[in-house]
């Protein structure tokens, strides 16, 4: 199954412009997630990555870089958007797209490798990881939310591990929970990680949908597949060394910057000797 890793690169964020450019611990956001992609990609003949981008900035640090690179209509609405504008300028006989984050620099390239194990053979039309959340780990949320109410998305799922629907509440609510805590160190929430894979028919479909009324009452591109009927694959995967996912603001970018002080470099494995 030819894939390819597509990483959006947008310039112009509200909340934090020329954010791919910007250098955490020594290396820019932009070449910290471009490694994720390669390490994935150098590890199985059938994948390939392409950062996508609207910037001739980005473009030329790219280059710098060696990652491979694509230039896109600034105007396009969304990095999904922009994923299937790379496709069709990269590689238009992929069968599958992995779309990472160009803003997620933790993401574990075992969680890619496992979407696509599991686009190789599920019949659904999209494939997204979630980890199931410690009791600590959902206490830490719960009172994040408290502050910032749209931080962390959770996702409920069928027996086939179908996703059912996701949500910025914090789902299912919990009867007896105190029961369940006694139980074990385990909660019954299952976090959703913001990496996606697609098949070609359903990326297709996907873009020239109108935007779902939940998806935009609750911000999450996710529930226009679920709302048009569109079906998609979690796969459980074990939850991370950090709990960090995305850089949405300068403020975030200092944070990854202790978390790698305190913990040392996410992709170290791969890359000492």
């Amino acid at each position: 199954m030819k894939t390819l890793i597509v990483v959006p690169s947008r310039y112009a964020s509200t909340r934090f412009p020329q954010k791919p450019l910007h250098t955490i611990a020594g290396q820019t956001l932009l070449a910290r997630v471009s490694s994720i992609a390669r390490i994935c990609a150098e590890a199985d003949p059938d994948v390939s990555f392409i950062v996508a981008t609207d910037h001739p900035e980005i473009e030329a640090h790219a280059k710098e870089i060696g990652a491979p690179v694509v230039m896109t209509d600034p105007n396009l609405p969304s990095g999904t958007d922009r994923a299937w504008a790379a496709v069709n300028a990269f590689a238009p006989d992929t069968e599958f797209i992995v779309n990472l984050q160009g803003d997620a620099p933790f993401t574990p390239p075992s969680y890619i490798s496992a979407i696509i194990e599991s686009g190789r053979t599920t019949a659904l039309d999209a494939v997204t990881p979630i980890v199931q959340m410690s009791w600590a780990d959902l206490d830490e949320l719960r009172a994040r939310k408290q502050e910032t109410p749209f931080s962390g998305t959770t996702c409920i799922v069928n027996a086939q591990d179908e996703a059912l629907w996701f949500s910025k509440n914090i789902l299912p609510a919990i009867r007896k929970e105190h029961k369940l805590r006694a139980a074990g160190a385990l909660s019954p929430v299952w976090r959703h990680i913001g990496l996606y894979g697609f098949k070609r028919g359903a990326l297709a479909a996907f873009v020239q949908l109108e935007e779902g009324h939940y998806e935009s009452l609750e911000g999450l591109e996710q529930l226009r597949f679920l709302e048009n009927g569109l079906r998609i694959q979690a796969v459980k995967v074990p939850a991370a060394p950090s709990a960090m996912w995305g850089i949405d603001t300068p403020q975030d970018a200092d944070h990854a910057e202790q978390l790698i002080a305190k913990h040392g470099e996410p992709l170290a494995e791969f890359t000492n000797d």
